[in-house]
């Protein structure tokens, strides 16, 4: 990094010393600034960066509940509110064991840009907890999520801070989280989004993100004058993103050949048809079973385990033609990266939040390899929640066309947008250059004009 924005990371690391993720998704960032830092002036916008890498605000409390056998369970919540240059706060809340403040923080440090990139009025935050509802009953989960919003109900309003779901948060936890915010709060309101469509939801939002990520990929395969028909795919993780990932790219004719979740993956050479399809979403969605499943109900396909002692992930040692990681973070490293291109990887698009490492995304781009980062290519889901809360505003429910011709439209404008700014600012095809600083430039730009706020 040049000596400003080493500065600035320098700085950000000894204010925060053991949040490595937030580094991480800094440091990214910080890279493409570099290539337009000497042009920028230095006492409005390199002050500007360091007020972005700060959130405005960090909110982080206890979630008592009792689980069935009557025993109290102490879990912490996390609310980032990042940036609300342009707009109230927006970002998912994630329920994992993982969570942590700065896993929270990075997230909430990616939204921000993400949101941006939408071209709708949204700005950034993120939250969650270190609760796990994988082998919990309904009942658990619903005194857990009840506990959990007393608090955060307070912090957050439909024109303050609008939370949706994310890792660990889908519908049922959606919807008991927003009837203890009418129960707290005697108000029927845009609060949430990712709801049921019949109580105030939009249609297309459980498959915004897998729907989003499919068609930016398609439209950098189009400026490539190449399409999905015939290609092989490597799709991880098995929730709602890698799902409806999956469903769009059958439908646009690609052969998807794996998926996973925490416990190993699935590879199936005769391809995931909508019949597979509709298998693991009975056994993610509603059994809440595991993976591994597949492989008793398919025995074409083969079931292989993560091992702890490997430091790759033996998904993306098969060979296709596009890979896209839709698991967690850093699921990509760079002895994956060096396997998918190897194998002649054609393009690689991010379904989750910076899934793969700096020197993975090194490793794509020095290769050639079709780059979508995330704050991009999984922008789908932010963006159908924008149009949810332009929805739930004006009282209306659109139909699940009119979304999706809107979410179709946003995507190819984020693409547009990103690949102009790479060749103004960067090298032609950098779409992690032009997604940071698109992103940098609109919010820095909006508060500059609100006096550095």
């Amino acid at each position: 990094m040049k000596p400003a924005t080493n500065q600035m990371f320098l700085n950000m690391k000894q204010r925060d010393p053991h949040q490595s993720e937030f580094h991480q998704a800094v440091q990214e960032f910080l890279f493409s600034i570099d290539k337009i830092i000497d042009d920028l002036p230095h006492i409005t916008y390199h002050k500007v960066i360091e007020r972005m890498i700060e959130p405005e605000r960090a909110i982080m409390f206890r979630v008592p509940w009792i689980n069935d056998d009557g025993i109290l369970e102490i879990n912490r919540g996390f609310r980032v509110q990042m940036n609300s240059a342009l707009g109230p706060y927006k970002g998912g809340l994630r329920f994992h064991p993982s969570v942590n403040l700065s896993i929270i923080k990075f997230l909430a440090f990616e939204q921000t840009f993400k949101n941006s990139l939408t071209g709708l009025s949204l700005g950034g935050g993120k939250g969650g907890s270190d609760f796990n509802p994988k082998g919990k009953s309904d009942a658990e989960v619903m005194k857990f999520t009840q506990s959990f919003m007393t608090e955060l109900q307070r912090h957050i309003g439909p024109h303050t801070d609008v939370p949706a779901g994310d890792i660990g948060v889908g519908g049922r936890e959606i919807g008991f989280l927003y009837g203890q915010y009418k129960r707290l709060r005697n108000e029927f309101t845009g609060v949430l989004t990712g709801k049921s469509p019949s109580w105030g939801g939009s249609y297309i939002r459980p498959e915004a993100t897998g729907y989003g990520l499919v068609y930016l990929a398609g439209a950098m395969l189009e400026e490539d004058k190449d399409t999905f028909e015939g290609k092989v795919a490597l799709v991880s993780g098995s929730g709602n993103v890698a799902q409806y990932t999956i469903e769009k790219l059958i439908e646009l004719q690609a052969k998807v050949i794996t998926v996973s979740d925490s416990s190993g993956c699935i590879y199936d050479p005769d391809g995931i048809n909508k019949e597979k399809l509709a298998y693991i979403k009975q056994l993610k969605n509603i059994q809440r079973g595991r993976i591994a499943s597949y492989a008793d109900t398919y025995p074409s396909s083969q079931y292989i385990a993560h091992n702890g002692s490997l430091d790759y992930n033996p998904i993306w040692n098969i060979k296709a033609d596009l890979a896209f990681p839709c698991a967690t973070q850093n699921e990509i490293n760079a002895k994956d990266a060096h396997h998918l291109v190897e194998n002649k990887i054609k393009l690689v698009a991010e379904g989750a939040n910076m899934p793969t490492t700096i020197e993975g995304i090194n490793i794509f781009l020095d290769n050639g390899v079709l780059f979508a980062p995330a704050k991009a290519a999984n922008a789908g889901g932010v963006a159908v929640s924008g149009l949810e809360m332009a929805q739930n505003a004006s009282r209306i429910q659109w139909s699940a066309k009119k979304v999706d011709d809107e979410l179709l439209k946003i995507m190819k404008g984020i693409h547009k947008n990103i690949s102009a700014t790479a060749i103004r600012y960067s090298t032609k095809g950098n779409l992690v250059d032009g997604a940071n600083i698109a992103g940098f430039l609109k919010v820095a730009n909006a508060m500059i004009d609100q006096g550095y706020v």
